[in-house]
Order: structure tokens, then sequence, then C-alpha cells
């Protein structure tokens, strides 16, 4: 599944049911973690009013200065892909599943080496399941409010957030760069 997962960005309006949400989660549990501690926490929202809200505050952080870092960034058809998601593609997927770390379960120092892990087996396990799903941080610039729409502990940070449904339409392969780019032998710009 590691070639055929990307972010998907616009969702069907069908259901995703719970046993399939359970199998995404249940994949993502068997992520490495340092020590062996598994300090991730899976909020999976359902309900329409909170998944407006995580949107919104996507919309925002991305209205906020988001969508200005990424126009140098990114090609056009990318830009207007990551910018339908982020004005309500993501609010429209039938899951949303904000991936918490647990400081009370790692050290601080960790916390993100050993929850994104995580992130990654839910990403590939949502892909061989067939839904579609993506990775976004924007909504975290706005943490307390989305600490508090989910009545997370002190101690529980808010990560990332993944859109989980049935893609709208059939998605193609991943465009990835050649390993020979992006690898090299002994030293950095040694060619492999």
């Amino acid at each position: 599944m590691v070639h055929a997962q990307r972010a998907c960005r616009a969702f069907s309006a069908e259901a995703v049911p719970d046993d399939v949400i359970e199998r995404v989660l249940e994949a993502a549990t068997f992520a490495p973690s340092a020590e062996n501690r598994q300090p991730w926490a899976f909020v999976v929202v359902r309900d329409g009013d909170r998944r407006a809200a995580i949107g919104e505050m996507t919309r925002r952080a991305w209205e906020g200065g988001g969508r200005r870092y990424a126009e140098d960034r990114l090609e056009p058809g990318l830009l207007a892909a990551v910018d339908d998601g982020a004005m309500g593609g993501v609010s429209a997927a039938p899951v949303l599943v904000v991936v918490c770390g647990d400081g009370r379960a790692a050290n601080p120092r960790v916390l993100e080496a050993s929850v994104f892990p995580a992130v990654q087996n839910l990403l590939l396990a949502a892909t061989a399941l067939g839904l579609g799903s993506a990775l976004t941080t924007l909504p975290l610039a706005f943490g307390p409010e989305l600490v508090e729409l989910l009545a997370l502990p002190e101690e529980v940070r808010p990560m990332a957030v993944v859109p989980l449904g049935w893609p709208a339409r059939k998605m193609g392969p991943p465009r990835r760069d050649p390993v020979s780019s992006k690898a090299y032998r002994e030293a950095y710009g040694s060619g492999w």
C-alpha cells in the first residue's frame, strides 16, 4: 500500500462503518514508539458540528497564512487541491481522526517521534481498505480551541487531523521523486 497511499481531500458522503474505522485504528496502534510507550490517543469525530468547527479552524489557519506560505511552494494543481481541502474538503469527510500525543505516557522530547509512525500506519491502513485520507496540521494553529472542543486533558496534545472517508473520485497513483535523487552512499552528496 505504500505505493498507492496519497492525500485525498474530496470525500463522498457515504458513512464509514465503525468496524472499518476500528481496523484503521488498530493498524495505527501497531506502530513503533520510543520505549514501546504507545503514547497515542485517537479522537474519532463524526458529529457534524464538531467536524464543522475543526473545518473552520482549518480554513482560518489556511486563510491566516497557510495559503500565502504555500503559494510559492506548490505547483498550481496541488495548490488548488490543498485549497479545496482547507476551505471545506477536510470538514466534509464523514470522519475526522484527531491524533493526539499523551504526555503522561512518553518523554516530551520523543512524543512526536512516537506518535507520527502511528499516523503513517493509519494512512496506510485507510488506503488498504479503500478509504481516502490525508494528514493536516492546520487546525493545530488553534490548539486551545481544539483541546476545548474535544475535552482533552491537559497532558494530551493534538498533533494531527486525518480526514477519512470514501474518495469522491478515483485517485491516481502518487507522484514521487526517484530514490536516486534522495539517497546517498556513505555521505550526503555521494550518488546512490
